[in-house]
Parts: structure tokens; sequence; C-alpha cells
């Protein structure tokens, strides 16, 4: 038995690996290092786009709640994840490079998986995973329209934050913290005064924006808003949202700043941060010129500036089932953010479920039916949920679960009682899953 994964990023990867380990021979496909997208740097599976933070990893919040589900579910992106993390208070950030680069060491040596590179342009005979990702070739593309029919594939728009060394971070007018008073001290803190913030945030909103073919502000994503479509919105909107002071008492004045602007680490070194919530795509110099006016990024030096691109995804509820297969053609399945599930651990989640899936299917085993109270199967349910209307990309999030029977007083003990019931059923289903 053998089954083609086309695609070596985060649901790929983890689809191959759980496929491999439940005894399926596997043939990855990855276009690189012979063609990258315009997203991609290295020639590592699993490299991580956009930020470095895999998001919050406390129980209270759903995405560490999925998180924790992989985790005993033995998850090969979450172990990797695990092995390279950096400090990042309540959050789970990676060693980009070295995150990467253990999932590609990991799977090319699995005994079961074959990994064949160059693009892809003809969907393979035989069971087939298509986790080709939100920036799909156009050779693909293509075949993908011609097999599943006029207006079943979406778009929007998604972009990255500019990376920025340590050592050219004015610490004179920063200061070292946590977010938002949530963990330990791994943030750099870049206070603005209100006066600071008018001018940054005139010259945010009248910056010149590169080109991109079709954009629209309407077409954003809202969970990875540019920083520059967030300010448009209003004077204080990026005071409630990443420029938010509140808890971040400045050690020079015991008081909230006006604005705060956060830089997490971004390597293990913590030899280069990133702007947190600043995706962009203003012009190059129109970043440097724009972020400079933050005063502890004065002279910053800009390691990879802010860049744009067309995330692709598929209007699922017409295509597929629970389990992210085809629902015309079974065998071929699709994971990852092309199925409409958004962010890190959401691909993996899904390439997860799909790997597991198509191996008990292979072994003439009964499925897995994950349930809505789970966060794996409340992603697989969304997602092929034919009563949603209007179908947007989704991150995991706990209205998408049912709710409790009983009343929990306060948001934070709600959320840790839906965890617990959460990983009460995966305990009881562990068994069965990792056989």
């Amino acid at each position: 038995m053998n089954v083609t994964v086309i695609g070596a990023g985060l649901a790929g990867s983890e689809c191959a690996w759980q496929l491999a380990q439940r005894g399926i021979d596997v043939t990855l496909r990855e276009m690189k290092p012979e063609k990258k997208t315009p997203a991609h740097i290295t020639e590592y599976f699993a490299e991580l786009c956009c930020s470095n933070s895999l998001r919050s990893d406390q129980l209270e919040n759903a995405v560490g709640l999925l998180k924790e589900e992989l985790r005993r579910l033995d998850s090969l992106i979450l172990s990797c994840a695990d092995a390279t993390r950096v400090e990042a208070g309540g959050a789970l950030a990676v060693d980009r490079h070295g995150f990467a680069a253990l999932v590609t060491e990991r799977i090319k040596a699995h005994p079961r998986i074959t990994v064949v590179p160059g693009e892809v342009t003809e969907i393979p005979e035989g069971e087939v995973v298509i986790a080709s990702g939100p920036l799909t070739s156009d050779a693909l593309a293509d075949k993908l329209q011609a097999l599943l029919g006029e207006n079943t594939a979406l778009h929007f728009y998604d972009a990255a934050a500019p990376l920025v060394s340590a050592d050219s971070v004015d610490m004179e007018k920063a200061w070292f913290g946590s977010r938002y008073d949530k963990g330990t001290a791994d943030y750099v803190n870049c206070p603005m005064n209100e006066e600071e913030y008018d001018a940054f945030w005139q010259a945010l909103t009248t910056a010149q924006e590169a080109e991109v073919h079709g954009f629209e502000d309407s077409k954003v994503f809202e969970g990875c808003m540019p920083v520059e479509v967030m300010a448009r919105r209003g004077h204080d909107t990026l005071l409630y949202g990443p420029l938010k002071s509140r808890g971040l008492d400045d050690p020079r004045t015991g008081r909230w700043p006006y604005a705060v602007v956060q830089l997490r680490r971004d390597n293990a070194d913590g030899t280069v941060y990133n702007l947190v919530g600043f995706q962009t795509h203003l012009k190059f110099p129109e970043q440097r010129r724009v972020f400079s006016m933050i005063p502890a990024l004065h002279d910053a030096e800009f390691l990879r500036y802010g860049v744009m691109h067309r995330n692709t995804f598929l209007n699922s509820p017409r295509l597929l089932d629970r389990y992210y297969r085809l629902k015309t053609q079974p065998r071929i399945s699709f994971a990852g953010q092309m199925t409409g599930v958004e962010g890190y651990v959401e691909s993996a989640a899904s390439g997860f479920l799909v790997g597991v899936e198509t191996a008990r299917r292979l072994l003439g085993k009964a499925p897995i039916d994950f349930p809505q109270e789970t966060a794996i199967g409340a992603l697989g349910l969304y997602i092929s949920n034919q009563s949603v209307v209007v179908f947007q990309p989704m991150n995991i999030n706990f209205g998408i679960m049912p709710p409790l029977d009983h009343r929990v007083k306060g948001k934070r003990n709600k959320n840790a009682e839906l965890s617990q019931r959460s990983l009460a059923i995966i305990e009881e289903l562990k068994a069965e899953v990792c056989e």
C-alpha cells in the first residue's frame, strides 16, 4: 500500500509521518529545492513563512488545547516544535530554521517515506493527499480547478512581519517584559508616547504600498491583518490590537505607555526578533522609514522586510467530508490551509487527521470520529459543514465546539473546563488512535 502526499509543509509532513508510523509506504512529493514559492526561502520541509509563533500554549486558549491534543497523540510537528522552542512567555514559539531542519531530518530518516523532489503538475493515480498549501503552483492549481469545477476555490491575502537584529534595538528606549502580564519576560517592549504614536499613525496610513495584484482590504484575512490596513480602520484601532499597552508597566515610569510595539524572539540564539502584529505589504523603503519612527527602532537593522502573498483555499463544505476527503473521489484527500483551516497548528492538525484516517481505511479499520467536543474534531466538522453559507478560513476557537452543560463563572474558567472535557475524550481515544 502506498499513498502519495503532495507538499512537505506542516500538513503534508504531519500526514506523511502518521501514515508511515502506521505501516503505510509514503511517496512525499515536494517541489523544493528545485522550485520555491515567493514566500519560501530555505530548502527545509515545514518552513514557517510568517511568524515563528504557534500562538498560545495555555489550555484556556483553543489553540493551546489543539496543541495539547496533538502532543498526546504523538504529533511530529508538536514534537519538533517543543524540541526547538524559544522563550515567548505563554506562547509556543520556535527557532524558525531549527524547527524546519528537525522536521526535515526526521521525515527523511523514516524508512517508509520516500521523498521525491520536483514540481507536481498532474494529480497522481491511486491514493493521494494534496497538501500543496495556499501557494499551490499554477500548474497544479489549474489541474485542481479542472477537477473541482468552477467557483470552488476562493482566496485571501496573507502577510508576514519584518525581522530586525536584536543588537540594533535601542534598549535605552525599550525593556524586556511579558506579553500582557502573562508568562516570563521574553518580549522587547518598545513604547511610544501620544505624540510619537500620532506621527507614526499618520505616516503608516499614508505610506506607499507594494503592488499586489487584485488586492482589496476586504479580502484580507482578519487573523493576519496587515498593520497598515488595520490602522486605516481608525486612529485608535492599533491601540486595542498589536500596540495595546494594558498591563505593560514601563519600569522607568511605573505606568503604561500610550502605545507599545512588542518584539518576539525569532531564533534560539536571540539574535533576531520579529515585530509582533506587523504583517505588512508596504514597499520596503517605506517599511524602513515608517517603522524606524518607533523610538527603540530608530536605528534598527531590518534583516527581512514584511511581504504579502495570495493564499488560496477551497470551498470545502461543498467538496470535503469530515476526514478532509473529496466527496466525489474519496481516494483524494486535502490537508492544510487550502482546506480553510487557518494557522500553523490547525494545518498540522488537518494533516494528522488525514494521515490517521487514510491509514485506517487502507488497513480495513473503522474511522475514528473525533467528536466536536475535541479541537481536532471541531475543525474537521467546521470545514465540512454544508450549512455554512459564506465559508471563510477559520482558526480553532471554542465557538465551534459545543458549550458546557452547566454554567461556569469567568471566561478563563469556562475555557479551562472545555479543554479538560476535550482532553478526557482524547485520553479515551488515544490507544485506538495510536495503535
